[in-house]
């Protein structure tokens, strides 16, 4: 969940010739020019480090165009207790950024959100895909707006690496571990595996998933209509278990990949001291690897799709930050200018042109994005349109889907831990599910 910086110095004339520039005319947010001046808006999400500064510069344009001051205040993963806090002791947020499906569906039906304006519906009815204005709605009213989308179907790796040991990308998973073998023998691991981080274990499982098993049962479990102690899920299991336990193909192994985090992962494939020739997570890798490390994108660092499972499809896995306005808020109509501004391509491109970040909004100019490979994996995502699928983990309650040392992640950690028996982890994470979905 890392992202990419951009340059500093956005000025009105700069961000009205992006606008132009990006495919989409000026448009004004909450009024003319500097009419929230004086105002504040509020806004909380996950963010940290460059993603969080990227981000940051979307905010200062908003300030640029509207005179309103922002604060962002970083919520860490657990956005829904954070935030639930924030609302009992009267400090509510004007804006969340939230990470999941399933947290902007328990703000809604706690009555927390505010509809989107019509302003912001025509946005989104005109320049995105179906499925975002699905999954931001909840009973046919759409609250969410998504600003931020992820690709979380790429393998990201090391050219070097891979010229080294006299291996291509591949073309199927099984390819894929075979080359990892390849690079094992050449005296570099094969992946770098961000187990401390338990969405990305998520992710992984999600990819292996949807390819294996296909869109429809993906579709049922991720509505809970299909029971994790399903066959499918155990082979699912069986297939990542594969992974997990050899040591040849994970940097440090088992527990090594515990005591790693996402960017502790992209570090031991694009750092200085490289350990591993692979890192698996969606296109925001690009931001770490070229902010932190310095690589160009597309040749010190590039990426593969995530490749076909068992002779099934490629699989398209997608996830996004959908922005959301609380009632609560002390500012809660500036809070929906922000929108309206986040809704329009001119937004997108000044995160676009830092890199390490993908839009929903098809009137993005693809031009705005910072490199070839950002392009490639943009026009991916837009293409897929409605066939694409959501994060599963996402959508889910957040006790199961979405929360630190609980549910999903935790036990797909303790399968990280121990992968000897898939069968008892799926029945382990139905009956989390179940009680989740209860609740």
């Amino acid at each position: 969940m890392m992202r990419r910086r951009i340059a500093t110095g956005f000025t009105a004339l700069s961000l009205t010739l992006c606008a132009t520039a990006c495919g989409g005319a000026d448009v004004s947010a909450g009024g003319a020019s500097k009419s929230l001046s004086g105002q504040t808006v509020t806004v909380a999400g996950v963010w940290s480090g460059s993603e969080q500064k990227n981000f940051q510069k979307v905010l200062d344009a908003f300030t640029a165009k509207t005179g309103a001051k922002t604060q962002f205040v970083s919520t860490g993963d657990n956005v829904s207790t954070v935030v639930g806090s924030k609302i009992e002791g009267g400090n509510a947020p004007d804006v969340v950024m939230v990470p999941q499906v399933g947290v902007l569906k328990q703000f809604a039906q706690k009555g927390w959100l505010e509809p989107l304006s019509t302003t912001t519906r025509k946005e989104v009815d005109a320049d995105y895909a179906n499925v975002w204005k699905r999954y931001g709605s909840v009973d046919g009213t759409l609250y969410g707006l998504y600003f931020k989308a992820a690709h979380k179907s790429t393998v990201w790796y090391s050219p070097e690496a891979f010229s080294q040991a006299g291996v291509k990308a591949p073309g199927t998973y099984a390819d894929m571990l075979k080359v990892g073998h390849t690079i094992s023998d050449s005296g570099l691991s094969a992946f770098a595996v961000a187990g401390q981080d338990g969405w990305t274990l998520t992710d992984w499982f999600e990819n292996i998933y949807l390819s294996q098993a296909g869109p429809e049962k993906y579709d049922a479990l991720a509505a809970h209509k299909l029971k994790w102690s399903d066959a499918s899920v155990v082979k699912a299991l069986t297939t990542l278990g594969k992974l997990f336990k050899d040591k040849q193909l994970i940097a440090g192994g088992q527990q090594g990949a515990l005591n790693t985090d996402f960017p502790g992962s992209v570090e031991k494939v694009f750092g200085p001291k490289p350990e591993a020739a692979m890192v698996y997570e969606g296109d925001f890798v690009a931001g770490v690897a070229k902010d932190q490390y310095g690589k160009a994108i597309g040749t010190d660092a590039d990426f593969f799709p995530f490749p076909a499972v068992d002779g099934g499809n490629a699989p398209v896995v997608s996830g996004g930050d959908a922005a959301v306005v609380l009632k609560d808020g002390k500012n809660s109509k500036a809070g929906m200018a922000l929108l309206e501004y986040l809704a329009t391509p001119e937004a997108a491109a000044v995160w676009a042109g830092a890199g390490g970040f993908l839009s929903p909004n098809a009137k993005l100019d693809p031009a705005a994005y910072a490199d070839d490979a950002s392009r490639a994996i943009a026009k991916s995502l837009i293409s897929a349109g409605d066939t694409v699928r959501f994060d599963m983990s996402d959508q889910a309650p957040a006790s199961f889907g979405g929360t630190k040392g609980t549910g999903e992640w935790a036990l797909l950690q303790d399968f990280l831990r121990n992968p000897s028996n898939p069968k008892a982890t799926a029945e382990k994470l139905e009956s989390a599910a179940a009680k989740a979905y209860q609740d």
